[in-house]
Protein backbone atom coordinates (compact mmCIF):
# COMPACT_ATOMS: atom_id res chain seq x y z
CA UNK A 1 0.00 0.00 0.00
CA UNK A 2 1.30 3.36 -0.76
CA UNK A 3 1.07 6.15 1.25
CA UNK A 4 2.19 10.05 0.68
CA UNK A 5 1.12 13.47 2.47
CA UNK A 6 -1.13 14.26 -0.34
CA UNK A 7 -4.90 15.35 0.40
CA UNK A 8 -7.02 12.68 -2.05
CA UNK A 9 -9.55 13.84 -4.08
CA UNK A 10 -12.74 12.11 -4.42
CA UNK A 11 -14.10 12.65 -7.96
CA UNK A 12 -18.09 12.69 -8.01
CA UNK A 13 -19.53 10.35 -10.74
CA UNK A 14 -21.24 12.59 -13.17
CA UNK A 15 -24.79 12.45 -12.56
CA UNK A 16 -26.63 12.01 -16.24
CA UNK A 17 -30.36 13.13 -15.78
CA UNK A 18 -33.21 12.30 -18.09
CA UNK A 19 -34.42 14.64 -20.70
CA UNK A 20 -37.70 16.06 -19.36
CA UNK A 21 -39.90 15.69 -22.59
CA UNK A 22 -43.86 16.78 -23.36
CA UNK A 23 -44.94 14.15 -25.81
CA UNK A 24 -48.21 15.87 -26.79
CA UNK A 25 -51.10 13.38 -27.62
CA UNK A 26 -50.94 12.64 -30.84
CA UNK A 27 -47.44 11.11 -30.25
CA UNK A 28 -48.67 9.23 -27.65
CA UNK A 29 -51.48 7.46 -29.06
CA UNK A 30 -48.83 6.88 -32.40
CA UNK A 31 -46.89 5.50 -30.05
CA UNK A 32 -49.24 3.15 -28.06
CA UNK A 33 -51.80 1.97 -30.77
CA UNK A 34 -50.26 1.80 -34.40
CA UNK A 35 -46.90 -0.06 -34.55
CA UNK A 36 -44.22 0.40 -36.28
CA UNK A 37 -41.81 3.56 -37.36
CA UNK A 38 -41.50 6.47 -35.20
CA UNK A 39 -44.10 5.90 -32.83
CA UNK A 40 -42.16 2.52 -31.73
CA UNK A 41 -38.74 3.94 -31.45
CA UNK A 42 -40.34 7.09 -29.37
CA UNK A 43 -42.37 4.19 -27.34
CA UNK A 44 -39.10 2.26 -27.11
CA UNK A 45 -37.03 5.11 -25.79
CA UNK A 46 -39.80 5.66 -23.09
CA UNK A 47 -39.33 2.04 -22.01
CA UNK A 48 -35.59 2.32 -21.79
CA UNK A 49 -35.27 5.39 -20.21
CA UNK A 50 -34.04 7.28 -22.98
CA UNK A 51 -35.98 9.92 -21.25
CA UNK A 52 -38.71 10.62 -19.06
CA UNK A 53 -42.39 11.78 -20.73
CA UNK A 54 -43.97 14.56 -18.26
CA UNK A 55 -48.08 14.02 -18.06
CA UNK A 56 -50.36 16.86 -15.81
CA UNK A 57 -53.77 15.60 -14.80
CA UNK A 58 -55.00 17.74 -17.91
CA UNK A 59 -52.74 15.95 -20.72
CA UNK A 60 -52.72 12.07 -18.74
CA UNK A 61 -56.96 12.70 -19.02
CA UNK A 62 -56.62 14.29 -22.63
CA UNK A 63 -54.92 10.22 -23.55
CA UNK A 64 -57.52 8.16 -21.48
CA UNK A 65 -60.48 10.08 -23.74
CA UNK A 66 -58.86 9.98 -26.91
CA UNK A 67 -57.82 6.07 -26.10
CA UNK A 68 -61.62 5.51 -25.92
CA UNK A 69 -62.77 7.28 -29.33
CA UNK A 70 -64.57 4.82 -31.54
CA UNK A 71 -62.98 4.78 -34.05
CA UNK A 72 -59.60 3.35 -32.28
CA UNK A 73 -61.96 -0.06 -31.53
CA UNK A 74 -60.08 -0.48 -27.98
CA UNK A 75 -62.28 -2.22 -25.36
CA UNK A 76 -61.75 -0.82 -21.63
CA UNK A 77 -59.20 -3.52 -21.22
CA UNK A 78 -57.10 -2.68 -24.08
CA UNK A 79 -57.29 1.26 -23.01
CA UNK A 80 -56.15 0.10 -19.65
CA UNK A 81 -53.33 -2.39 -20.73
CA UNK A 82 -52.49 0.89 -23.50
CA UNK A 83 -51.78 3.15 -20.26
CA UNK A 84 -49.92 0.95 -18.18
CA UNK A 85 -47.43 0.62 -21.29
CA UNK A 86 -46.73 4.78 -21.20
CA UNK A 87 -48.17 6.36 -17.41
CA UNK A 88 -45.72 3.95 -15.12
CA UNK A 89 -43.00 5.81 -17.24
CA UNK A 90 -43.98 8.73 -16.91
CA UNK A 91 -43.57 11.58 -14.63
CA UNK A 92 -46.26 13.40 -12.74
CA UNK A 93 -45.98 17.52 -12.87
CA UNK A 94 -48.59 19.39 -10.82
CA UNK A 95 -49.44 22.67 -12.79
CA UNK A 96 -50.58 25.19 -10.76
CA UNK A 97 -53.60 27.12 -10.92
CA UNK A 98 -53.32 29.81 -12.19
CA UNK A 99 -50.73 28.14 -14.75
CA UNK A 100 -47.53 30.06 -15.27
CA UNK A 101 -47.35 32.45 -17.98
CA UNK A 102 -46.66 30.64 -21.66
CA UNK A 103 -46.96 31.93 -25.16
CA UNK A 104 -50.21 32.70 -26.62
CA UNK A 105 -51.49 29.38 -29.07
CA UNK A 106 -53.86 29.40 -31.71
CA UNK A 107 -55.75 26.86 -30.40
CA UNK A 108 -56.69 26.68 -26.71
CA UNK A 109 -56.48 22.99 -26.57
CA UNK A 110 -52.78 22.93 -27.06
CA UNK A 111 -51.80 25.10 -24.10
CA UNK A 112 -51.99 22.44 -21.89
CA UNK A 113 -48.99 21.19 -22.89
CA UNK A 114 -47.48 24.49 -23.11
CA UNK A 115 -48.22 24.88 -19.29
CA UNK A 116 -46.68 21.37 -18.70
CA UNK A 117 -43.48 21.80 -19.97
CA UNK A 118 -42.93 25.14 -19.03
CA UNK A 119 -43.69 24.06 -15.61
CA UNK A 120 -41.95 20.75 -15.70
CA UNK A 121 -39.55 22.31 -16.56
CA UNK A 122 -39.30 20.48 -19.91
CA UNK A 123 -35.90 20.60 -22.30
CA UNK A 124 -38.58 19.31 -25.40
CA UNK A 125 -42.21 19.32 -26.23
CA UNK A 126 -42.92 16.92 -29.14
CA UNK A 127 -45.59 17.39 -31.69
CA UNK A 128 -46.99 17.37 -35.12
CA UNK A 129 -49.24 20.27 -34.23
CA UNK A 130 -49.17 23.45 -36.38
CA UNK A 131 -50.23 25.74 -33.90
CA UNK A 132 -47.82 24.00 -31.13
CA UNK A 133 -44.32 24.19 -33.41
CA UNK A 134 -45.86 27.73 -34.36
CA UNK A 135 -44.99 28.86 -31.23
CA UNK A 136 -41.07 27.15 -31.00
CA UNK A 137 -38.48 29.61 -30.00
CA UNK A 138 -40.83 31.77 -27.85
CA UNK A 139 -40.19 29.28 -24.95
CA UNK A 140 -37.33 28.32 -23.11
CA UNK A 141 -37.47 24.60 -24.38
CA UNK A 142 -37.36 23.28 -27.65
CA UNK A 143 -40.93 22.15 -29.57
CA UNK A 144 -39.88 19.55 -32.30
CA UNK A 145 -41.34 17.31 -34.38
CA UNK A 146 -41.20 13.74 -33.59
CA UNK A 147 -38.27 12.98 -36.40
CA UNK A 148 -35.93 15.69 -34.86
CA UNK A 149 -36.80 14.67 -31.59
CA UNK A 150 -35.97 11.49 -32.58
CA UNK A 151 -32.67 12.64 -34.24
CA UNK A 152 -31.31 13.95 -30.79
CA UNK A 153 -31.72 10.82 -28.99
CA UNK A 154 -28.82 8.00 -29.30
CA UNK A 155 -29.08 4.79 -31.88
CA UNK A 156 -30.40 1.56 -29.79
Amino acid sequence: MHIDNQPRTLRATPKTTKPRVVLDTNIVLSALVFSGGNGTRVRSAWQSGAFSPLVSTATAHEIVRVLAYPKFRLSAADQEELLADYLPFTTTVRVPVPPRTVPECRDPFDVMFLELATTGKAQSLVTGDRDLLAVAGQTKFSILTLDAFLATLPRA
